[in-house]
């Protein structure tokens, strides 16, 4: 037999850097399987659930660089859609390869036919179908350069007989070309940024993700002005750590301390972020931004300057334009301010809950001590995200990865395991919220089958935590959103897991000891409460009234008792906020 269209993939895959392909194999992608079978350099990673391996590819990308999941005809490749969503606004290099129906079908309502250019034009930055094997290679080789260099998902639909067909001989390149570009502003622009940050009394910095690689000229820089470090959740890792500057995290899941050290400053300079809660942007400072996607700039505030450059070589530039300021008062203030923060937050430690509600801080805090210091946390969207942003802390090795713009449940399980083949030998943490691991769980069997070290800790609080939140907030009686939960134990068990259940506050560090020295795949689940308040760093005026007007209409409703568990378990929230 000579090579197939789906050995010729195969193989410029394997040469690009892939190691694996997440998917489930069937039908019309059972040749690209047995290429992979045939080949031998890449592994096929059986997951239950589409789902799952586009989250998994979607996190092996951004520890590693390029990742690959792959969908067979139809509801395979559909199911890949919430986990590319979330890797393409995660800015994830990944190859998704979407197996069709034959070419012959197309446009018949042929069984499991889709129109997958119009399915995935909203998730990628490269999407076709290859209907010819002169065509397979060529846009393959495309979707490889789109992903690796815009930085996001590219998908290639490939027909069952196209990828059974004979190879061709093509004319142009079968590999992927890496180039590293040095981005930064014109010298003019340079100089005009130093002057509007050298005149300003009071400069603070705000980073993102693409801030992170200038950790060390960050630091100089706010050293050089006396200015305050903010960031974002996803920035905290690479920013956070031997920082003696910052001030914490704003927006939803911030600290006041960044939110007033930025409502107080006359300039804020915006490095390498997309933030987009404008809620939390100040109106009477000037805000400078700079990112080296040009097109983002401007659409969360009103610029002073919108600079375009990658912020290494940005820094690296500017920082000789910048002369050391003298006045710390600024900076300390927000620094002592930040400290006060700080110790309230371990109130919520100190206080660890009672039998079935252990306080979600106080476990936070404990997986933080106990955790590596280069460990990799992944993190379901709502609360867990609460609790992960203001306890799990960085070391400058830990990696943190979540579903951050995206927003999706079910991410932290899935995103463990394509952590766990990316990154083998560094301790894995997911942190998954009990609605979220619900949605995904038979993929529980993915770690079970190929023995991966996860630790899996289940914050259980029996509820829709983040929108029985958003209910109260808005003065709606929350409804639908309780949780009748199986044993996650018992089912983990079931599936090859070590396992422990936590009800009482004072196991939990005993407990987690003995699951952290566990080899192999472990689930905790504990038993948090669920009437756990997440507070953000600015209380408006709209959200106590809600919150009051909740309380009004659950006590009239006959739920006093609600009311009470969650007037007793945030009673400090409420008495800082009075």
């Amino acid at each position: 037999m000579g090579k197939l269209v789906a050995d010729q993939l195969v193989e410029m895959l394997a040469d690009a850097g892939i190691k694996r392909i997440y998917a489930v194999t069937g039908d019309s992608l059972n040749h690209l399987n047995d290429a992979v079978r045939r080949d031998g350099r890449i592994q096929w990673v059986h997951v239950r659930h589409e789902e799952a391996g586009a989250f998994a590819a979607g996190a092996e990308a951004q520890l590693n660089g390029l990742a690959c999941c792959a969908g067979s005809s139809g509801p395979g490749h559909v199911h890949l859609i919430n986990g590319l969503y979330d890797a393409h606004r995660s800015g994830a290099s990944v190859i998704a390869i979407a197996s069709t129906c034959a070419t012959n079908e197309f446009g018949s309502d042929y069984f499991q036919e889709t129109n997958t250019i119009k399915l995935f034009a909203d998730c990628s930055h490269y999407n076709q179908v290859a209907c010819t094997p002169e065509q397979a290679p060529r846009m393959l080789q495309a979707a490889l350069q789109h992903a690796v260099h815009k930085k996001g998902v590219a998908v290639l639909g490939l027909p069952g007989d196209v990828a059974a067909a004979g190879a061709v001989s093509i004319s142009t390149s079968l590999k992927l070309y890496h180039t590293s570009p040095v981005l930064r502003p014109a010298e003019a622009e340079l100089q005009q940024l130093a002057n509007l940050l050298q005149e300003a009394d009071k400069v603070v910095i705000y980073c993102g993700l693409g801030a992170t690689s200038a950790h060390d000229d960050v630091v100089t820089l706010s050293t050089l002005l006396k200015a305050p470090v903010s960031y974002s959740f996803r920035a905290k890792m690479g920013i956070a750590y031997d920082n003696p500057n910052e001030v914490g995290m704003t927006g939803l899941l911030g600290l006041a301390s960044a939110y007033k050290s930025m409502h107080e400053a006359d300039v804020v300079l915006l490095l390498g972020t997309d933030f987009p809660y404008t809620p939390f942007m100040p109106e009477k400072a000037k805000i400078i931004q700079i990112d080296k996607q040009p097109e983002r700039l401007g659409r969360r505030a009103s610029l002073e300057m919108g600079l375009c450059g990658d912020i290494g070589p940005t820094l690296q530039a500017l920082l000789p334009m910048i002369q050391e300021k003298k006045d710390r008062t600024f900076l300390d203030t927000m620094a002592d301010f930040h400290q006060q923060v700080e110790q309230k937050l371990q109130t919520y430690v100190e206080d660890r809950g009672k039998e079935k509600a252990i306080s979600p801080e106080y476990l936070a805090s404990v997986i933080n001590r106990l955790a590596s210091s280069d460990a990799v946390f992944t993190v379901d969207t709502g609360m867990t995200n609460v609790w992960t942003a203001r306890y799990i802390t960085a070391t400058g090795k830990r990696t943190l990865l979540g579903s951050f713009n995206h927003g999706s449940m079910a991410n932290a399980m899935p995103q463990a395991i394509g952590a766990a083949f990316g990154q083998p030998g560094r301790e894995i943490y997911a942190l998954c919220g009990d609605g979220g691991l619900t949605m995904l769980l038979g993929d529980l069997m993915t770690i079970s089958q190929y023995n991966l070290p996860i630790k899996v800790i289940v914050f259980n609080n029996r509820s829709l935590g983040m929108v029985k939140l958003e209910m109260e907030v808005a003065g709606i009686p929350d409804w639908q959103t309780d949780m009748l939960n199986p044993d996650f134990a018992a089912v983990a068990t079931a599936m090859g897991f070590t396992t422990f259940t936590v009800h009482d506050p004072d196991e939990v560090e005993q407990v987690l000891v003995k699951a952290c020295k566990t080899s192999g795949p472990v689930l905790v689940n504990v038993f948090t409460n669920p009437s756990s308040l997440a507070m953000p760093p600015k209380i408006e005026f709209e959200q106590m009234k809600g919150y009051a007007l909740w309380m009004g209409k659950m006590i009239l409703g006959g739920r006093f008792d609600d009311v009470l568990d969650a007037v007793k378990s945030n009673y400090k929230h409420i008495k800082d906020v009075l």
